[in-house]
C-alpha cells in the first residue's frame, strides 16, 4: 500500500484493514510521513456471506486518541468485479458516522386485519454487534418503526451493543396505506441525554413484501443512511491498494478424487514421455503470474499424499536434464524453482526462525549505521564520533561498518552450519536427490561444484538470504524495519547470497565497494561445503516425516501474553491477567510461567469450540480475545488472553482458529463480554448460560505458511487453472490440417491417453460446479 496526504504540516500515518466493521489487520506507522510506503500484504480467509472490505487512514497520537485521516470502502461485489483484481489509486474520503453502521437487528413483521381495519405489527426481538457510539464502548439504542408518517418506538436499553427489547410495536393503517408502494423502515438509534441522538442503522422492506407474505421474519443486516459523501476531490488523500479476491465453490472430496490420482499418477508412475504428464500439462497453461500459488498447492497437495519428495524429484529431474548449461540451472521461475521455495516455506518456516531470529532481533535492536558505498555514506547519521580527533570520516564510518557486518555475518553463517541436525529430514532428503540428479547430469570435473550450487543457490539465496532482506514477509518481526536498518540487512543479504554462491562471483560485479567483506565470504566457503554434505547424508530410506510442519508436536506459534481464566462467579478484574508463556501445536494449547519450565497447563485442540475477541469495555482493556472449551460433560469454560497489539491479536486468533477449524463442537455465537456482577456485559442478561449474542467468526483468518492442508480448496484451486487452459491444452494435443471447407483433427502426442483423461476429468469437474449451481439457485428463497 502507498499513501499520498495531501494536508500541510506531517503525519504519522497508519492504515487499518477492516471487515464488516472487525479489525483484521494494522500496518506499522511511518513517523513523520505524508507519502508513506508500507509494502505490506494480507491474504485473508473470508466467509462467503462478507459485505465490505476497508480501510482506515489514521495519524498516531501519543497523546489521546488517534485522528482519522480518512477511509475507502470496497464491497465484496466492486471488489468481484475486477477480474484481474484492483490495482490503482483511490481518493480517500471523510468518515461519515451515519456510514459508519454495522450488525443486525432480528425482526417480525405481520400485516393484520381486524374488525375491517388494518395494522401492521412490527415485533422487535434484539440486534446485535451494533456500532459502539459512546466514549465507553457501548451504546443506549432504541429502535423505531416508520411507514407513510406514521412512527412507533421502543424502549430505550443503556450501555449495550446487543439490545433485547421482546417489544411489539404497532402502526394502525387506512385503506389508502395498503395502495402505497412505500418502504416500511426499522431505523436503530443511540439515545444521548445530551445533543443529539446517534444513527445505528436502518432496515426497509418493501409494503409489497407484506401483501405476498403477511408474515415476514428473521435477521436483518442494518444499513446506512445512504447520504454518501463525494471523496473530496482527493483532498484528504489518495491510497494506492492491490486487492484481489478469490471465490470459490469447493465441491464434495470425492469429485476431486479422479485429478488427485492423475497427480499422484504422474510422479509414482512417471511416463517416459516428459510432456504427457498431468504435471507438465499443467506447467504449460500456467501463467507466470500464477505459478507461485500453483507451485504452494501442490507442495500441500503432495504433502498431504505423503509424497512430496517424489513429486519434487519429479520436477527437479525434468529441469535438470533440459539444462545444458549448468550456470543456467534453476535460474528461471520455472515450476521446479518456485515448487522448491514454497517448499522450504512450507516445511522450514520454524527451522529459520530457529537459525535466523536471534541474529534479525540483534540487528533491529542494535540500529547500527552501516554503510560501505561510498556513494550512500552520510556522515550525519553516526549516532557517535567514532573518532576523538574531530568529525568522523568516510574511512572510519566505513572501518566500523566492516566491523559490525563481520560479526553479523559470521553469527548467520555459524548459526547455518551449526544447524544440520535441526533441519527438517524432509528437506534434506528432498535435497539428497537434488544433489544426486545434478551430479548424474554434470560429470564433468569443471562442474564439481554445481551440485553444491544447485542446493545451496535455494537454501542460501531464496530461502535465507530473502528472510534477512524482509524479516516481515517471514514472520521474523512483527513490523517492516526502519531505513537505517533495513540497509544493514540488504547488505547483509548481499553478502550471503555470495556464500551461497560459494565466492565463485566476486569482484566480477559493479560493487567493488563490498570487497571487504570478500575474505570472510572466501573463508567461509570450505565450511558451507562441509555442510552441505552433512545436510544430505541421510539415509533416504528412513520413515520421513513429510508433512512435519503439520505434525502434532511442531509448535506454529509461541510467545509471552496474559492470561485470566474465568472460573465461578467472581468479578473479574483487568489486574487478574498474569503473563503466561504460550504454545501452539495442532494438538494443545499449553502455557507455563517460564518458557524453560516442563510443568505446563494445556487445552486439547479438539476441546476449543470458539475464538473470539472481547470487547473492550469487558475488562477496559483493548486486544483481548477468548478460547471457549467444552469438556466431557458438555460445560463450557473460557480462557481469556490479553495480546500486546492488535497484529498479535489477530495472528493469535487466526492461528487457534486454523488449529480448530475441524472441530465438530464449534458454536455458531458467543458473547463478546464477560460475566460481571451477575451479567454479561454485552447483552446485559443475567444467566451465565445463556447463548451467545453475536455470532462467531471461525471463518476470519489470515493465510500463512501455518494453514492447514485442505485437500478440497487445494484441488479447486489445481482445476480452476486446468480449466483456465483447457482450450491450451487441446490445441497441444491435436492439431488441424485444413482441407477445403473441412477441418480434420488428428492425435499426434503417445501420451493423448492420458491427455484425454485429464481433459475429461476437468469436463466432469466443469459439469458438476454447474449443476451445484443450478441446486443452489433452485434452492434459492426470498431474502431481504
Amino acid at each position: 500500500m502507498h499513501l499520498i496526504i495531501l494536508r500541510s504540516g506531517t503525519s504519522d500515518p497508519y492504515c487499518i484493514v477492516k471487515v464488516d466493521n472487525e479489525v483484521v489487520a494494522r500496518t506499522a506507522t511511518v513517523w513523520k510521513n505524508l507519502n508513506p510506503f508500507w509494502g505490506e500484504e494480507y491474504t485473508l480467509h473470508l466467509p462467503m456471506g462478507f459485505h465490505t472490505l476497508s480501510f482506515h487512514v489514521m495519524d498516531e497520537d501519543t497523546i489521546g486518541h488517534d485522528d482519522v485521516i480518512g477511509k475507502i470502502s470496497l464491497s465484496k461485489e466492486a471488489i468481484g468485479a475486477q477480474a484481474k483484481g484492483l490495482d490503482s489509486w483511490l481518493n480517500l474520503t471523510r468518515v461519515n458516522p451515519d456510514e459508519e453502521v454495522q450488525g443486525e437487528i432480528h425482526l417480525g413483521l405481520e400485516l393484520r386485519k381486524d374488525a375491517g381495519k388494518f395494522s401492521l405489527h412490527c415485533e422487535v426481538i434484539e440486534a446485535r454487534d451494533l456500532a459502539p457510539r459512546d466514549i465507553c464502548g457501548t451504546s443506549d439504542p432504541f429502535a423505531k418503526v416508520i411507514f407513510n408518517n406514521r412512527s412507533a418506538e421502543t424502549s430505550i436499553i443503556k450501555k449495550t451493543r446487543f439490545p433485547h427489547w421482546g417489544e411489539t410495536l404497532e402502526l394502525n393503517l387506512d385503506a389508502e396505506d395498503l395502495r402505497d408502494e412505500r418502504n416500511v423502515t426499522v431505523e436503530v438509534w443511540d439515545w444521548d441525554m445530551v445533543g443529539k441522538n446517534d444513527f445505528l442503522g436502518k432496515v426497509e422492506i418493501s409494503f409489497a413484501c407484506l401483501h405476498k407474505s403477511p408474515l415476514l421474519g428473521g435477521w436483518f443486516r442494518l444499513l446506512p443512511l445512504g447520504n454518501r459523501e463525494a471523496d473530496a476531490g482527493g483532498k484528504l488523500g489518495a491510497l494506492r491498494l492491490k486487492v484481489r479476491l478469490v471465490e470459490d465453490r469447493i465441491l464434495p472430496s470425492m469429485y476431486y478424487q479422479p485429478l488427485i490420482d492423475l497427480l499422484v499418477e504422474s510422479v509414482i508412475s512417471p511416463t517416459e514421455v516428459e510432456d504427457s504428464s498431468a504435471l507438465t500439462m499443467l506447467e504449460d497453461v500456467t501463467t507466470v503470474e500464477s505459478r507461485q500459488d500453483v507451485a504452494m498447492t501442490l507442495v500441500k497437495i503432495y504433502l498431504g499424499q505423503g509424497l512430496v519428495v517424489p513429486f519434487l524429484d519429479y520436477l527437479n529431474t525434468r529441469e535438470v536434464n533440459q539444462t545444458t548449461d549448468p550456470n543456467t540451472l534453476f535460474r528461471s521461475n520455472s515450476l521446479a524453482s518456485k515448487a522448491m521455495e514454497q517448499f522450504m516455506k512450507a516445511v522450514g518456516m520454524l527451522y529459520l526462525h530457529e537459525v535466523l531470529k536471534p541474529i534479525i532481533n540483534r540487528v533491529f535492536d542494535e540500529k547500527k549505521y552501516i554503510e560501505l558505498d561510498p556513494c550512500k555514506i552520510d556522515l550525519n547519521c553516526t549516532s557517535k564520533r567514532i573518532s576523538f580527533k574531530g568529525a568522523v570520516s568516510e574511512e572510519e564510518v566505513r572501518g566500523s561498518s566492516v566491523e559490525m557486518l563481520h560479526s553479523y555475518l559470521t553469527s548467520i553463517i555459524e548459526s547455518i552450519v551449526g544447524s544440520v541436525d535441526q533441519c527438517p529430514p524432509v528437506m534434506r532428503v528432498a535435497f539428497k536427490q537434488l544433489h544426486k540428479r545434478v551430479e548424474e547430469q554434470f560429470t564433468e570435473p569443471e562442474n564439481e561444484d554445481v551440485k553444491y550450487l544447485a542446493i545451496s543457490g535455494f537454501f542460501f539465496l531464496r530461502f535465507f538470504a530473502p528472510a534477512i532482506l524482509t524479516p516481515k514477509l517471514f514472520h521474523l518481526r512483527d513490523q517492516h524495519a526502519d531505513t537505517r536498518t533495513s540497509r544493514t540487512l540488504l547488505l547483509l543479504a548481499k553478502a550471503l547470497q555470495s556464500v551461497g554462491n560459494l565466492g565463485l562471483q566476486l569482484g566480477h560485479g559493479k560493487e567493488q565497494w563490498m570487497a571487504p567483506l570478500h575474505p570472510i565470504i572466501l573463508r567461509s566457503v570450505a565450511s558451507v561445503k562441509d555442510f552441505l554434505d552433512k545436510l544430505i547424508d541421510i539415509d533416504h530410506d528412513v520413515e520421513v516425516p513429510q508433512r512435519a510442519v503439520f505434525m502434532p508436536s511442531v509448535t506454529v506459534k509461541e510467545g509471552y501474553l496474559h492470561k485470566h481464566k474465568a472460573e465461578g462467579p467472581q468479578l473479574l478484574s483487568r489486574f487478574a491477567f498474569k503473563k503466561r508463556y504460550f504454545w501452539l501445536t495442532s494438538e494443545m494449547l499449553s502455557y507455563a510461567k517460564m518458557p524453560d519450565w516442563q510443568v505446563r497447563s494445556s487445552i486439547p485442540i479438539q476441546c476449543v469450540c470458539a475464538v473470539e475477541r472481547v470487547d473492550e469495555n469487558a475488562f477496559q482493556l483493548q486486544n483481548v480475545m477468548q478460547v471457549i472449551t467444552q469438556d466431557n460433560d458438555g460445560q463450557l469454560h473460557t480462557m481469556y488472553i490479553q495480546c500486546k497489539n492488535v497484529n498479535e491479536l489477530n495472528q493469535w486468533l487466526s492461528a487457534v482458529r486454523k488449529a480448530s477449524i475441524h472441530n465438530e463442537c464449534m458454536l455458531p455465537s458467543f458473547h463478546p463480554g464477560a460475566h460481571r456482577s451477575g451479567k454479561w456485559t454485552c447483552c446485559l442478561q443475567a444467566d451465565r448460560s445463556v447463548a451467545g449474542c453475536s455470532r462467531s467468526h471461525s471463518a476470519v483468518t489470515l493465510g500463512d505458511w501455518s494453514d492447514p492442508l485442505d485437500p478440497d480448496v487445494e484441488a479447486q484451486t489445481i482445476y480452476k487453472q486446468l480449466l483456465q487452459g483447457k482450450d491450451k491444452l487441446r490445441l497441444k494435443l491435436y492439431f488441424c490440417l485444413s482441407d477445403g471447407a473441412e477441418c480434420h483433427l488428428e492425435l499426434m502426442k503417445p501420451g493423448h491417453n492420458l491427455a484425454t483423461r485429464l481433459l475429461l476429468v476437468i469436463e466432469d469437474l466443469e459439469q458438476v460446479h454447474v449443476t451445484f449451481q443450478h441446486r443452489e439457485k433452485e434452492d434459492v428463497t426470498s431474502i431481504i
